[in-house]
């Protein structure tokens, strides 16, 4: 999808939004008993709802949670939408929306999905219903269903963190670039036997991006790419415990590639509480650039993603396409850079 490509109306599955009448006939009911399964479900039985259910998914119904005369009001509601609240990198992104957001008198409404795609498909109803102005989502991945919400929906998506094919305007940065900007590094710096440390990646699927970029390095130069996979998202502890692994299962180890710098970070401690000189005995890099690695001795040598801007530049486009403005660039790439410190 090209940076420059003139703005269009998106292609819709129909030229309405899905009705109830849509979803009683795709399950086989009156409209009555659809709308008593939706609204008052202990009014029929389990079959039945279980019917209704499945139909509301399959033609992406979204039921409008104003009343009356504000039904067809604009709102002046952004929906956000992020897999995690505990990790600084999605607030940074959220400050970077809120504040550009703000200064034109929108609100957002915060979701969390803690990672999961079908409480991100409830969310992104249940925001729908409730007549945002636009909506903005972190990742580009989404269920079946939650894709049928957003391909039936004619006001602005904007997908962010991440490249590729979008729903409507997509505002991230390459993860595989980003993964083989890093394995690069570590090879440049002389390093040929590299681990790399993710978490739960089925879940981060971006980390498993910048480990497939890591791979195509590493694999160019002739050599192999271990992968521990750890089974706790990014804090200290999980990185002291992916130093323990990396040593046990891979003892000619040099260097290690973690997936974020909160694994880095806690991996660089823990190195240091057991005697290891970094990166003399085991160099150390991480992802993100967060201040903590930062201010750790040695500094931490990570890839620093600019995840308040990113929100900035998303906020910004979704308020042109709400201004009624051209849109000119559908994707922006925000970049990212290589911060080298003293672990590498």
């Amino acid at each position: 999808m090209s940076n420059h490509e003139p703005s269009r109306t998106r292609r819709r599955r129909g030229s309405a939004h899905p009705t109830l009448k849509d979803v009683a006939e795709a399950a086989g009911v009156s409209s009555i008993t659809a709308s008593r399964a939706l609204n008052t479900p202990e009014r029929v039985n389990e079959e039945t709802r279980k019917r209704v259910l499945q139909a509301v998914d399959r033609v992406g119904y979204v039921p409008n949670l104003i009343a009356g005369s504000l039904a067809s009001a604009s709102s002046r509601f952004i929906a956000v939408i992020v897999p995690s609240l505990a990790n600084t990198v999605f607030i940074e992104v959220i400050k970077g929306l809120q504040d550009t957001f703000e200064s034109r008198g929108y609100q957002i409404l915060l979701g969390n999905t803690d990672y999961d795609l079908q409480r991100e498909q409830q969310l992104v109803r249940t925001f729908l219903g409730w007549s945002c102005s636009a909506l903005v989502t972190a990742g580009l991945r989404h269920s079946e269903g939650c894709r049928t919400l957003l391909s039936n929906w004619d006001k602005p998506i904007m997908e962010v963190m991440e490249l590729g094919k979008a729903q409507d305007l997509n505002v991230g940065l390459d993860h595989e670039e980003a993964g083989r900007c890093m394995a690069r590094h570590l090879l440049e710096r002389g390093y040929r036997s590299i681990v790399y440390v993710g978490a739960c990646m089925d879940r981060d699927y971006r980390a498993g991006m910048r480990f497939a970029g890591h791979c195509q390095v590493l694999e160019g130069a002739g050599l192999e790419a271990p992968l521990i996979e750890l089974d706790q998202l990014g804090s200290l502890a999980a990185g002291a415990a992916g130093l323990d692994r990396v040593r046990e299962a891979f003892p000619s180890a040099r260097a290690i590639h973690f997936a974020n710098d909160d694994l880095a970070t806690g991996a660089l401690l823990h190195a240091q509480r057991l005697g290891l000189r970094v990166p003399v005995d085991m160099a150390i890099a991480g992802f993100n650039g967060l201040p903590l690695g930062q201010h750790v001795t040695p500094r931490l040598t990570t890839i620093q993603s600019p995840r308040e801007t990113m929100g900035r530049l998303a906020a910004e486009e979704i308020l042109r396409r709400l201004d009624g403005k051209r849109v000119t660039r559908r994707q922006q790439d925000v970049g990212f850079q290589l911060l080298g410190g003293q672990s590498t």
